[in-house]
């Protein structure tokens, strides 16, 4: 008998960080010129909108400097920071009540809160502002007491409703009538086994809600709660109509002054964009605290989808 000759073992090098598929990925797009072209099209014209916002000088950068720190720019910020959070915080748990109102078996109750909805959604913010700081007009006095009975305790309207607090209630009830949609949209989206569940284990409605539904409700909230929250700083400059002396007012009175209108905008537009960008972080770790049980992170999905592609 003659033994066959026989070549060395082949082996097979496996990547396992890097699958078949996102090398033939990366060769094709080397094979698209258009994507090559596309992009020096997008860096060309970046280039050139940096070099035209900074060599043009009727932007005046030097003034923009000068006033982007101002005492009174600094306790605009304050008054439009302090809004946002006091009027995001009411307009939660308002926005809470009414979409469990919403829900709920009280057909009363949840034809009483689809109408609040309807009206507050459909009423711009500006107007809303405008009515409350003008409410004086309307009900001189306030009162507490029994309807078509004694008043306990009599306000003067317009001590009462000064600027600041004409604005809480407008984008109070403005912002609680679109989270209470949020909301509610959050808590269908939660399958009603889970809810039955919960009961066959005993837990009381409170438990279930806060321990099972809330949790996984809020993976649903969230994303576009932080873009409301970013809506309602934004639309914290409309208070400036009604003379409250927030970031944008606060420009408006310096400019009125020294005539600088397009460097004071641009200190007000700069100061909007760092306060959004430092939402838009906090919410995205939100976002990633919220789904961590849910979700493989991206290096360990690359491991294990390379190890699939060895076996």
């Amino acid at each position: 008998m003659t033994e066959t000759a026989r070549g060395p073992p082949m082996t097979k090098v496996l990547n396992l960080d890097a699958p078949p598929g996102i090398t033939a990925l990366k060769r094709a797009k080397r094979r698209r010129p258009g994507l090559l072209v596309a992009n020096a099209v997008i860096l060309l014209l970046a280039a050139m909108a940096v070099s035209t916002i900074l060599t043009n000088p009727r932007f005046e950068w030097g003034t923009v400097g000068k006033y982007f720190f101002e005492i009174r720019i600094i306790k605009g910020i304050g008054v439009s920071l302090g809004m946002t959070a006091a009027t995001m915080l009411l307009s939660l748990v308002l926005g809470t009540v009414v979409a469990l109102m919403r829900m709920g078996s009280s057909r009363l109750m949840a034809t009483v809160a689809a109408a609040f909805i309807w009206v507050f959604r459909s009423i711009p913010m500006l107007v809303q502002l405008l009515f409350w700081y003008n409410l004086a007009a309307l009900f001189p006095t306030l009162s507490l007491g029994i309807p078509w009975g004694p008043r306990f305790v009599t306000f003067d309207s317009n001590s009462l409703l000064g600027p600041l607090t004409a604005a809480v209630i407008g984008l109070t009830l403005h912002e609680t009538a679109y989270i209470a949609e949020l909301i509610r949209s959050g808590l269908l989206a939660v399958p009603d086994g889970q809810r039955q569940a919960a009961a066959t284990l005993g837990l009381t409605p409170g438990q279930t809600f806060f321990r099972i539904t809330l949790p996984q409700a809020l993976r649903v909230i969230v994303p576009p709660l932080g873009n409301e929250l970013i809506s309602l700083l934004k639309a914290t400059s409309l208070v400036s109509v009604i003379s409250l002396a927030d970031l944008l007012y606060s420009v408006q009175l310096i400019y009125a002054k020294n005539f600088q209108t397009v460097p004071l905008l641009i200190v007000a537009a700069i100061w909007y964009m760092i306060i959004t960008g430092l939402i838009t972080l906090l919410q995205q770790r939100l976002e990633r605290r919220l789904s961590r049980h849910t979700l493989i992170p991206a290096d360990r999905a690359g491991k294990v989808k390379g190890s699939e592609h060895s076996l």
